[in-house]
């Protein structure tokens, strides 16, 4: 049912199919299995900011699986750190290393000590994103091969209420257009349908990209049903069912398909951004560290072509017709655009299941970083070849949030 082009793409279905199932997703596939893109620092503990939330999922498949301090190895709680001297009289990097979670015992120890050392590459700077405090005691690193996007079992109220405040307060639509994912509501989804339309490219994009993360999620929850629950086995597999009552055109009375197009247009934007950011991994003083320098050249190497795969792509997404207008409603606009990506970015926080909000918190920091580098390209242009990059700069956390969230 979906086929043909994009709106507001010279793109269309079945090029983006062929280039992403055949070249980029095997590549990109590898590079996610690697220790560096493997591991998210997190906090799971922030309260929600908006409402009063006690309403926790109680289901173990909620669960998130950090380690306990005392299953940290030894390498890392010793203090002794491959790429930084000064590190090891940080008595407060030793308290960092005792929190760390979910670190798979079979890596290398050079691996595990670099692991603290990843932080040391995380600058703050302008986001669109409310970013984790990743030196609070509640930050901990996630082994997100070891803890899967998948159906979990939070449905119902609680999980409609995150999505209905993304869209209700956060979409730039009118007030009078309701719930936009709501069953049975057919009129508001045909008006949703005609105002997006109608609305200027910016605010269309930012729907549409706020879409196709929905799409993304529900993809993946019925991509990964729990099938079977006993007490002997857990089957996980496709849910056919659950897919169609999400994307089929006629129980969404035509806003399945539409969807689903959204999922492309966050993948040729995403996409776009990774063309963009080239320069950035480009220099020679970027490396990818976790201490095995062997592997790390290597993925380095592999890194960089997909990034020149990316850039080859024949019809990317064009965002110069963004902020295109009038120079001072532009600022304006973009700002807005920022600010309201940034709420969605806190809402994550109020995710009563914390394997969703795991996953939920690195989707939208990546689509965050994709909007960032693509709003940042004159600054990008001026990177030097060698030497720090001060005018633009990716901390760790964005960037393996970033090719994790493409990933998806």
């Amino acid at each position: 049912q979906v086929t043909g082009y994009l709106d507001d793409c010279t793109c269309d279905v079945e090029t983006i199919d062929a280039f992403n199932n055949y070249k980029l997703f095997p590549r990109l596939n590898e590079l996610l299995e690697s220790d560096y893109f493997r591991y998210y620092k997190v906090n799971l503990q922030k309260p929600c900011p908006f409402w009063d939330d006690n309403s926790h999922c109680g289901m173990r498949d909620c669960a998130v699986q950090p380690c306990p301090s005392d299953e940290v190895p030894d390498g890392i709680r010793s203090g002794s750190y491959k790429y930084s001297e000064e590190a090891n009289n940080l008595a407060e990097e030793c308290e960092e290393a005792k929190r760390l979670g979910a670190v798979d015992d079979s890596l290398s120890k050079e691996t595990r000590e670099a692991v603290l050392q990843w932080a040391r590459h995380d600058d703050s700077s302008d986001s669109f994103c409310e970013a984790d405090d990743i030196h609070s005691p509640d930050a901990e690193y996630v082994d997100l091969l070891l803890n899967p996007e998948r159906y979990t079992g939070y449905k119902g109220p609680d999980a409609w209420k995150i999505w209905n405040s993304i869209y209700e307060e956060n979409c730039f639509k009118p007030q009078n257009v309701k719930r936009p994912l709501a069953s049975g509501r057919g009129e508001s989804l045909i008006y949703l349908t005609k105002w997006v339309s109608g609305v200027c490219v910016e605010k269309r994009a930012f729907y549409r990209l706020i879409s196709g993360l929905h799409a993304s999620i529900n993809i993946h929850l019925s991509a990964r049903y729990l099938l079977q629950d006993t007490w002997s086995e857990k089957k996980w597999g496709p849910n056919v069912t659950e897919f169609q009552q999400r994307f089929d055109e006629v129980l969404t009375r035509g806003e399945g398909p539409r969807r689903l197009k959204n999922l492309y247009f966050l993948y040729l934007m995403e996409l776009r951004a990774l063309s963009k950011v080239l320069p950035f991994f480009e220099r020679p003083a970027f490396q990818l560290y976790t201490g095995n320098k062997s592997q790390d050249a290597e993925m380095k190497h592999l890194l960089l072509e997909i990034l020149h795969l990316a850039k080859s792509f024949p019809l990317h997404f064009d965002e110069n017709s963004f902020f295109a207008g009038n120079k001072e409603e532009a600022a304006k606009l973009k700002e807005e655009f920022r600010l309201h990506f940034k709420n969605i970015s806190k809402i994550m926080d109020c995710v009563g299941c914390f394997k969703c909000r795991l996953w939920g918190k690195l989707q939208t920091q990546g689509l965050g970083t994709a909007l960032k580098i693509l709003f940042s390209e004159n600054l990008i242009e001026k990177i030097p070849e060698s030497g720090p990059s001060y005018g633009f700069q990716l901390t760790r956390q964005e960037i393996v949030a970033l090719f994790n969230a493409f990933g998806r």
